[in-house]
């Protein structure tokens, strides 16, 4: 079993996706924070995260939000970073269970 975390050999990020990548990942961030009114000592991290695996859902972000003296929350969205939009990201934010990470 391969699990492509980092997309597939033929596919993996050059120079114009990266900088895709980084201001689709910026982005979020910049949502989370103002949707759930995060302070600047919270700390947000964005991935995408690709399983080659036909049991997996296939492409999936995945949001960690860290406050200090808190447990951290993930929440996950069916969908690549460059998909999610503001709305499926307030439903997510809003209707998802924080899980402990």
């Amino acid at each position: 079993m391969r699990f492509g975390l980092f997309g597939k050999a033929g596919t993996r990020k050059g120079g114009d996706a990266k900088a895709e990548a980084k201001v689709a990942t910026e982005r979020l961030k910049a949502q989370v924070r103002e949707l759930l009114g995060l302070p600047e000592a919270a700390a947000i991290a964005v991935n995408e995260i690709l399983c080659a695996d036909p049991a997996c859902p296939g492409t999936e972000t995945v949001i960690l939000v860290m406050k200090p003296g808190e447990k951290t929350r993930a929440y996950k969205l069916q969908m690549a970073m460059a998909e999610v939009t503001a709305g499926a990201l307030a439903e997510a934010l809003g209707r998802s269970r924080a899980t402990k990470s």
